[in-house]
Formats: structure tokens, sequence, C-alpha cells
């Protein structure tokens, strides 16, 4: 849900915070007030194209940030899988805009407009002019009759993903795969050639590293000795050595440990240090003892890591990689040597696939056609409610072997009839730009269990109606409000007085500036909002009374 919404230097707004509740949100306002900068705003911070132009004059920055509660787990698992942040389960997001550039932050941190416009289509939907007409997409129409069968269509359309991704690989090898004879030899002639280069070296995985460390141990032979030897007469027990040395404290403070309880422990430690300093000194001589260089040894161990290097730079970056590269060559090897017969199971396998894709093609056709006469009747019935008195209403699926792909062969088409008597007809040829948004609304309305947005913005939902058209639309809207949080731009008072939160919207005059300012009304003063609504300049005590029983028959309405 969104919980707030803050503004700064913003086109007209100074500066504005706008805490939503649950349920339906609405906004109203005089023409030209500013409410499309609310909805602007949030569309900024989701990521839409900013303009430096929006930055209030003066300003240096315009800054919006939004605040969710994000309480439904799946939303919180693909939030994660984003690897965006959640901070004890909200969601902060915050974009500067700046004449030059623009910051987009999440929680704190850095992220892309791509990552801001992922997360967005997880947490909002927004609903404008733009998004009714999507409705007159095709391949919009499909998304929405899949969005409806939910859990029905998950498994067949991952094996179905999965498979034609498959079959495609195939058919993608036996068209560039064909080669002539001579071209074929030279194939084999090449993945021999490096088979038996890579057998012989015989290599060992991690060889590559040990052959390196014992090369560069042989290599710095000389300097190493000469350092051990001056180590070892550095601590040892003669010429001033350390252990000669640590032999006369110990003579020195024997002398007169017997007088002295705290001499008696410190004549304990050095003794514990010359007992170290012992065995260290006999392991470095026998470390000297074993420090011989080996001329054969290292020019042998020179030549294999001048071979392994060899094979690294032609096959891979380690042994395992050239060991890798050498499995790819065998199967190539045995790819090449008969061809005819490799093809010959490549066609295989590709017609077995696609007897899969088919057979998983057909089982969602069968999947969608159930659910698109339920979502008919759901959508026919949505529709009356929204005062489409004689409508009928048809989702068509149309399987098209030509069509294949991973979402299946089918073709969805919306079709529509307003009129007794009239044909059904594709939305494009019937729908008025008001028709649609009903439409839109009656869509967010039947699919509104299965909806995991919590959230939902309707801008101009209310474009081309009125009358009792509008009050149908209103109460659709708070039937929809009590499982989603809504926020909605009306100017019609019959969608305005189903408001749960009520918001005006205005523009004023300050220190000789246009400022826009949104306020939260309370009930007398949305009452007071919906009669200017209702009777513009003029407001009578009749007017204000029609508005008292408009919001009294909203409240009754939202306790069905």
């Amino acid at each position: 849900m969104l919980q707030s919404l803050h503004v700064k230097n913003l086109a007209l707004i100074d500066e504005t915070e706008v805490t939503f509740g649950e349920g339906l949100n609405i906004l109203t306002g005089e023409t030209g007030a500013g409410k499309s900068v609310i909805i602007g705003s949030i569309n900024l911070a989701l990521g839409a194209k900013a303009d430096k132009e929006m930055i209030r004059s003066g300003a240096e920055y315009a800054l919006v940030e939004l605040i969710f509660d994000v309480e439904n787990e799946r939303q919180r698992r693909a939030i994660r899988e984003l690897e965006l942040p959640l901070e004890e389960g909200q969601v902060i997001l915050q974009r500067k805009i700046m004449p030059n550039r623009s910051v987009c932050k999440v929680c704190g941190e850095t992220v892309t407009a791509r990552q801001l416009k992922q997360l967005a289509e997880i947490l909002i939907d927004i609903h404008g002019q733009h998004e009714h007409q999507s409705l007159l997409q095709t391949g919009r129409q499909l998304e929405i009759l899949d969005a409806y069968a939910g859990e029905d269509l998950d498994a067949p359309k991952a094996s179905l993903k999965e498979v034609y991704r498959q079959y495609k690989k195939i058919q993608e090898e036996l068209l560039s795969g064909e080669m002539d004879e001579e071209t074929r030899r030279r194939e084999v002639s090449l993945a021999e050639f490096e088979c038996k280069e890579i057998e012989e070296a015989a290599l060992t995985a991690g060889e590559d590293e040990e052959v390196e460390k014992a090369y560069q141990k042989m290599l710095y032979a000389q300097k190493i000795k000469e350092a051990a030897v001056n180590v070892h007469a550095l601590c040892g027990y003669e010429d001033n050595g350390m252990g000669s040395l640590m032999g006369r404290a110990l003579r020195e403070i024997r002398s007169v440990s017997a007088y002295d309880e705290a001499l008696q422990e410190f004549e304990k430690q050095l003794l514990d240090m010359d007992g170290l300093l012992n065995d260290y000194n006999r392991a470095m001589a026998e470390y000297l003892t074993n420090l011989e260089f080996d001329a054969q040894l290292f020019e042998q161990t020179e030549r294999r890591l001048n071979l392994l290097n060899h094979l690294k730079a032609k096959y891979g970056n380690s042994v395992e990689e050239i060991l890798s590269y050498y499995e790819q060559a065998q199967k190539s090897l045995t790819k090449y040597q008969d061809y005819d017969a490799y093809r010959m199971e490549l066609s295989k396998k590709a017609d077995t696939l696609s007897k899969q894709v088919l057979a998983l093609c057909e089982e969602i056709s069968r999947i969608r056609l159930k659910n698109a006469d339920v979502l008919s009747d759901k959508m026919r019935q949505a529709l009356m409610d929204l005062n489409f008195d004689h409508v009928a209403f048809q989702i068509q699926v149309t399987p098209d072997k030509e069509r294949t792909g991973e979402n299946g062969y089918d073709q969805v088409t919306f079709l529509i009839s307003t009129n007794t008597g009239e044909a059904l007809k594709e939305l494009t040829q019937v729908a008025s730009g008001g028709e649609l948004s009903r439409i839109m609304l009656a869509l967010k309305t039947v699919l509104a269990d299965k909806d995991e947005i919590e959230t939902l913005i309707f801008d101009e939902i209310d474009t081309g109606i009125s009358g009792r058209t509008a009050w149908k639309v209103s109460e659709k809207m708070g039937i929809l409000g009590k499982g989603h949080q809504l926020i909605c731009i009306t100017h019609l008072p019959q969608i305005a007085a189903m408001a749960d939160t009520h918001f005006y919207i205005e523009k004023q005059v300050t220190n000789d500036r246009s400022v826009t300012e949104i306020r939260q009304l309370n009930e007398k003063e949305s009452v007071e909002e919906l009669a200017r609504m209702l009777g513009g300049a003029l407001i009578t005590e009749n007017v204000l009374k029609n508005a008292e029983e408009m919001k009294d028959l909203a409240r009754k309405t939202k306790q069905y």
C-alpha cells in the first residue's frame, strides 16, 4: 500500500506531503489546480521520463519520495529477487531531479531507472487514458485472459517455454549446420588434432597452479637459500646469534633468580623462548639440508609450465577449462565423423519436441477456452453493473499453429456489442474512450481477487460519463476499494462521494507566485466539496442537501 507521497520543488508545488489511506482515495479540485501534477509526481518517482523544465523556477532540484508498506509475501519475494532492499517491511522510493541528470534511490541505495520500473510493476498499477487504449491490443488481451487463468496456466506455460526453447535451438542447429564434404573433413581433422594435443598433455585438474608454484620456488632457489642461511645464523648459537644471546640471558637471570620469586617467573619465560628458538633452529637446519637446486628438475618443470601456458592460450584460462574444451571437441569429432547420422538424430529430436510443443499448446488453449467462457460471463455482468444495459461480451480464443511460440499458438480477441441486435465486434471497432475506461474498471473488478498489486491509480476514470453511469462507476470503485487501495482523480461528484479519504487540490498565490497545495478534507469539508462539484459557483442549501444525500447513499452502498 502507498503510505505517503512527498513532493518538493516540482512544477507548481513548493513542498507538500500526502498520507494516503486504505480503500478509495479521491482527489478533486478546480480545473488547472494541479491535480495531474500529483499523479505525475508518482509516475516520476516510479521511473517516468524527467524533464528539467519540471523543476520549480528558482529551485536547484525537484524531489519526489514514495513510501510503500509491503505486507504481501510474494511481493516481498519479488523485490528480493530484484536484489533491492526492504526496510522493516517498507520500500522508500526517492527520485531527485536536477537540470542535467536525476538520481533514483530505493531505501537509500542508488538504482537504475530500469530497476525502478521493475519495482513499480510489483508495487502499483496506474491506469490512465494510455492504459485504457492498451485494451485494444490483442497481445494485451491475451495477457489479461492468462492473468485470470492464473495458476491453471503456470505449469503448462513453464513447460512450453522450456520445450520450445530446446526445439528452437535444435532447429537453428539444423538450419545452420549444413556443410559440404570438404568442410566436414576439415572439421574432423581439426577436432582430431585438438583432442590428440590435449590427450598427450595428460592434464590433471589444478596442475597449472601447482607447477607454477614449483617453478617460482626453483627460479628463486638461490635467493631463498641465502636468506635461509642468514636467518639460521642470526637465530643460532654462534657469533652472537640470537641463540647465544639467549644463553647469556639465561645464565645472568639464573645467578639471581633464587633471591626473588618474580625473577623466577622471568627465568621460566626465557626458558620457554629458548625452547621455541631451539625448535625453530632445528626446523630451519632441516629445511636447508633439503634445499637443493636440481637443474634437470627445473628444466622439466619449465617445459611443463610452457606446455600448460600454450594449451591455456588455445583452449582456456585454466586446466579445468581446457578439459571442458576437450569434452566439446570429442563431441564435435563424434558428430562430424558420422555427420549424416548426427543430423538424422537431431531431426528425430526436433520431431519429438515439435509434438511436445503442439501438445502443450493444445493443453494451454483448452485452459484458455475454459477460462474465457467464465471470464466472459463475469465481464458481461460487471459491464451491466457499469450501465452497459444491453451489452454482450465474448472472449474469442483462436488457435493458429502458424503462430506457435513459447506462449502458445492462440490469438485472443475481446468482442463486444453495446446495443441489442448488433453483432459482436472487436473493441477497436466499437468502444469509445469513456467505454474503454469502464471496460478497464470492469476488468480490474473481476480480476481483483487474483491481482496481488494492492495499490491502483485511476486517472480520468470518469472520461465521457455522467449521471447514472457515473454512479454505477462509483459503486464499482467502492467494491474494488474493499480489497485494494485506490487513488483516483475525478471531476464527478458521484465518484467523489464514494471516497474513504478525500483530498482537495487547489492553486493559491503566495508571495506573488502560484502554488499548488493538497489537503485532506474532513466529513463536513468533503460534503462542501461535493456541493461545489454539483452546483458550481453558487452553492445553495438545496445543493448542500443533495451533496449530503449523495454522501449518505455512498456510505450505505459500501456497507453491502
